[in-house]
């Protein structure tokens, strides 16, 4: 890359992440790390450094087409969304009265036992869902909208060069298929640890996988030797823009989607019901009070907050909380970027920590209203009740967010103050369903207590 090309990147990296942070705040910058009258915060500036090579990650990558890269802000994602359509599919939005119900029902006091909640009168909140279900998406999981937005981006030049990401899961997949529509190269690094199916389902898209250690330095490491051997460009799997604005996009079909059925049917909202004498309703019908989404990386929680920015939509993000597992939420808590997350949590694909770009916007509270965690038995019993009353086949970290609305008494009192007797729609997003019989036969070889 020339130095004027460099320049170029660089240049535009900080103005996008700072429009990320501040899109209304017109910025002055400069080609150093100094902004005028601004000093960049630590996470940001890791990730400038990293891009100049000016810290040690084991690797120096071009960022795909970060040179072109919209502002995260809704009106990008609504760019993303028509430039995925022809290649993606319009996911259903499903309802379920027995887990509206099941959610609007106090847990019993005894269910609160041993937990941060113990001795606390239950809430009583009043929740109506609906259920953005990726895992009916292509590759099975939301991925496939960031991974073919990533290398829609991409020029004609880049696109010769092919593409290389470190993945053990969705993102291998979704990239292989977005490569292999467009007929780019892709390179893929898995750990050899990772789930066979997933490994084969990769391969069967048409991606070279090539094996590494399980840690993410061994994974970098192989990537950079391949990087070097082919020329490819890197694309990650959450923390680049384009990745984020192509997630977001599952939020503006959520929304529509969402608007149409309650003008169908009133009586899925808590704010419109039918009678004889027509449809009463508030201002509300048909608007999304919430909207909550698994963190892991961040991607899709960043991107379904820039695209619900300034709707009047509140946006949540939900974590396991085993062996540290919600670094997002205890991020929150501290104020301080936690950059290192290391769990076996049985939502494998939240098991990374948040990264630098996705940190930058949900950190900033008017884009994503709080974090909650929850249990690994809780999880299971939410993956359950998934699958016995909606009849839908969902790997564990889709439904995080799930139970944080049935068992998190924290979130459960804030719907409950905040939603009144009228209570909270919200949107919850089933991530994906890549999982096999085999692995939930394991996961529920013990039996789990009862929900309620």
């Amino acid at each position: 890359m020339s130095a004027q090309d460099f320049n170029g990147v660089f240049n535009i990296s900080i103005r996008t992440m700072l429009v990320a942070r501040a899109p209304l705040t017109p910025v002055n910058y400069k080609n150093d790390l100094k902004l005028e009258g601004h000093l960049l915060d630590q996470s940001v500036l890791r990730t400038l450094q990293s891009i100049r090579g000016e810290v040690s990650t084991g690797h120096r990558w071009k960022m795909a087409a970060l040179e072109r890269t919209l502002p995260l802000e809704r009106s990008s994602v609504r760019s993303a969304h028509e430039l995925i359509k022809p290649y993606v599919h319009l996911t259903p939005v499903l309802t379920s009265t027995t887990l509206s119900n099941l959610a609007s029902t106090p847990q019993a006091p005894e269910a609160l036992t041993g937990t941060p909640y113990e001795g606390r009168i239950p809430a009583k909140p009043r929740i109506k869902f609906f259920f953005k279900c990726e895992n009916f998406q292509r590759i099975g999981a939301f991925k496939a909208r960031g991974a073919f937005h990533a290398l829609l981006r991409l020029s004609v030049e880049e696109r010769a060069r092919g593409v290389v990401t470190t993945s053990s899961g969705n993102h291998a997949q979704a990239l292989a298929l977005a490569a292999r529509t467009f007929n780019i190269p892709a390179h893929v690094v898995m750990p050899a640890i990772s789930t066979p199916s997933k490994i084969e389902a990769t391969k069967g898209y048409g991606a070279e996988v090539i094996f590494s250690g399980s840690t993410s330095q061994e994974r970098d490491a192989v990537a950079a030797k391949v990087k070097e051997r082919t020329g490819a460009i890197y694309v990650p799997p959450d923390f680049h823009p384009d990745i984020i604005l192509g997630q977001g996009t599952a939020a503006l079909e959520l929304e529509e989607q969402v608007r149409d059925l309650v003008t169908k049917d009133g009586s899925l909202s808590v704010h419109q019901t039918s009678s004889l004498h027509g449809s009463g309703q508030s201002l509300k019908a048909g608007l999304l009070d919430a909207v909550i989404t698994p963190l892991g990386g961040g991607g899709l929680l960043s991107g379904v907050a820039t695209a619900l920015s300034g709707t009047g939509t509140l946006v949540f993000g939900a974590e396991p909380s085993f062996e540290g597992a919600d670094d997002g939420r205890r991020s929150l808590a501290s104020g301080e970027h936690i950059t290192h997350v290391q769990s076996l949590t049985i939502a494998d694909g939240l098991r990374t920590h948040v990264k630098d770009i996705p940190w930058s916007v949900i950190k900033n509270k008017e884009k994503v209203h709080g974090v909650y965690a929850v249990s690994e038995e809780q999880i299971l019993q939410t993956m359950r009740l998934v699958l016995e009353r909606m009849k839908i086949f969902v790997e564990p970290s889709a439904v995080v967010g799930l139970a944080v609305c049935l068992f998190d008494e924290d979130f459960r009192a804030l719907v409950e103050k905040e939603g009144g007797k009228e209570g909270w729609d919200v949107g919850v997003v089933l991530s994906g369903g890549n999982t096999s019989v085999e692995v939930i036969t394991r996961m529920f070889a013990v039996p789990a207590r009862s929900v309620r």
